[in-house]
């Protein structure tokens, strides 16, 4: 049989709503509904997001973006999908960069061997990697403050020390990359990809890190408001006696 098709929910009005909240910083609407719905397992409505964005711009005022202006949104986004593989999954990811791709115009794209507006090619074969290391440790220590050494010596002694090699490598070649997204807006990403999957002790050091890394509290509150007026609207609920399971919450959403 062939894969069930399931039924959009990436409406205008829930765009309207999601550009419109007061509080959401400027060019993050876009990637953060992006990421939301790569890791609700959702890249089929990516293309209604990127399209809608494309016509409308990055902003909560309706004005086309010009050329210039659509190629910064079109990496945002790319690169926020990047960032959401080490917490959503890889599958996810790629599913949704090939969603993405599909209606991105030409001129919009980054080819191999081309040029990377991220560097990370250059990162990976030509720059030490205790450098790029070093980089994601000083990411990693401005995200959990004065609690990031025993949150990283907990992931060391969690029975396997490979655990520990995962989160270095992460936010070394990956995470503490802002050539694209600021480290505002990378923490956006991981908020955006942690409350779909209902992970409050990881999604509460990130509310925070995203404050830590220079974002004001009304801001990453702006992104968990539309993170679940999202995930809502896809369909998931706060568990109780009513919902028993399924797909949502077992209780009420991490806030700052």
């Amino acid at each position: 049989m062939p894969p069930v098709k399931l039924p959009a929910f990436v409406t205008p009005a829930l765009l309207a709503s999601i550009r419109g909240h007061p509080h959401l910083p400027h060019h993050s609407w876009y990637f953060i509904a992006g990421v939301t719905l790569s890791v609700l397992n959702r890249p089929d409505e990516i293309a209604n997001v990127f399209k809608h964005a494309l016509e409308t711009g990055p902003g909560r005022i309706d004005a086309k973006p010009g050329h210039d202006e659509q190629l910064q949104m079109a990496r945002k986004m790319r690169e926020a999908l990047v960032k959401a593989a080490p917490i959503g999954g890889l599958p996810k990811a790629i599913n949704a960069l090939f969603a993405l791709k599909a209606v991105t115009p030409p001129a919009l794209l980054d080819e191999p061997l081309a040029y990377s507006p991220t560097s990370r090619p250059v990162e990976v074969y030509d720059i030490p990697s205790s450098r790029i290391l070093h980089r994601g440790q000083t990411f990693f220590d401005k995200v959990y403050g004065k609690v990031s050494k025993r949150v990283m010596g907990q992931m060391d002694r969690s029975g396997t020390e490979d655990l520990g090699i995962t989160a270095r490598l992460m936010y070394g070649y990956i995470l503490s990359n802002i050539s694209v997204l600021t480290a505002a807006e990378s923490s956006f990403v991981l908020v955006a990809g942690l409350i779909p999957q209902d992970v409050n002790p990881q999604l509460k050091g990130h509310l925070k890190g995203a404050m830590n890394n220079g974002a004001t509290i009304d801001e990453v509150q702006a992104v968990r408001e539309v993170v679940i007026r999202i995930c809502e609207a896809s369909g998931m609920m706060r568990f109780g006696e009513a919902v028993p399971g399924g797909w949502g919450w077992r209780g009420e959403v991490a806030n700052l």
